[in-house]
């Protein structure tokens, strides 16, 4: 089932349409334990239920994953589109873009305590004069912080090492699995980059992909019907001549690899192992690395192919 890629909007919890910032509400009502449907909407949506009920939340769990204690007083909010896009619209009188952005990443970041998290963020700013941006004496505001960078770090990877295989189908299939859910930061990014061909990304952990038509980038979930055995897709549906572009991969890095200036370490810093399972170099050589033979020998030392030889 495919459906639009959908554009992804905070909301605001002031109400109404005046531009001057309201102070937030006390909240004196008897803390609930909110749940909603798992998507950012439906935060936002509960995000503005909880002013207008002026009641804190003990929890905020998706519907799906909650667990509720036994004295837990529970709230289901189904989410609001109206509301949402009322409570993204006016986080930006209590915030700049870019910190209401923050907060889309820490939700995408998946962090066990995103929710109440991003509550927490919300209500410090609607309660400080100053910006709450700034303010890194606050535990809350430093951790958002560190998880919209992490979001950035692994978005700026996905984005270099996507592999595409190509099927009989002319269509380019890559399979990744980040660390968070990275799917919707990185589409605008491969739209751009490979316009003139039909593309498809899958993130195995989650379920769902990308797919690219040649007009639109649309968001495809998939039906699991068993444990994944693989990594990829099966060699029946492959181009016949995607082994042979492997190999080539392959080959390319083995030759621009330098033996003498390994650092292990290093290397595995800048591109962690948790990637290299869906990575062409990475995989088992079909074919012994043998290296170029462009040396020639010259009064006892060696030179490049090519180089003037110097006058004995």
């Amino acid at each position: 089932m495919r459906k639009p890629l959908p554009v992804r909007r905070v909301a605001a919890v002031a109400s109404g349409a005046a531009a001057s910032r309201r102070p937030a509400p006390a909240l004196t009502a008897t803390p609930l334990d909110y749940t909603y449907d798992g998507t950012f909407e439906g935060l936002l949506t509960v995000l503005f239920t909880i002013y207008d009920w002026k009641a804190a939340p003990n929890s905020i769990q998706p519907e799906a994953t909650a667990q509720t204690g036994l004295f837990a007083q529970p709230a289901h909010r189904e989410t609001d589109e109206a509301l949402a896009a009322r409570v993204w619209d006016g986080l930006l009188r209590t915030m700049d873009q870019e910190a209401r952005t923050r907060l889309y990443h820490v939700f995408l970041s998946e962090d066990v305590e995103r929710e109440l998290l991003i509550f927490r963020y919300v209500d410090l700013a609607l309660r400080s004069p100053q910006d709450v941006a700034d303010n890194y004496a606050n535990a809350d505001v430093r951790r958002v912080q560190r998880l919209a960078q992490q979001m950035f770090r692994e978005k700026h990877r996905m984005e270099a090492f996507v592999r595409f295989e190509k099927t009989t189908d002319e269509l380019f299939h890559a399979t990744i699995e980040p660390d968070m859910d990275v799917l919707p930061l990185i589409a605008a990014h491969f739209t751009k980059r490979y316009a003139d061909q039909r593309w498809l990304i899958y993130d195995r952990r989650r379920h769902y992909g990308l797919y690219y038509d040649l007009s639109r980038t649309d968001v495809v979930q998939f039906e699991q019907s068993g444990p994944a055995s693989t990594a990829g897709v099966s060699a029946t549906v492959l181009d016949e001549r995607e082994p042979l572009f492997k190999v080539l991969w392959q080959a390319y890095f083995d030759h621009v690899n330098i033996p003498e200036r390994k650092n292990l370490k290093l290397h595995r810093r800048h591109m962690p192992l948790r990637y290299w399972k869906y990575l062409s170099e990475k995989q088992p050589r079909e074919m012994r690395f043998e290296p170029i033979q462009n040396k020639q020998p010259l009064a006892g030392k060696e030179v490049v192919a090519g180089q003037k030889r110097l006058p004995e």
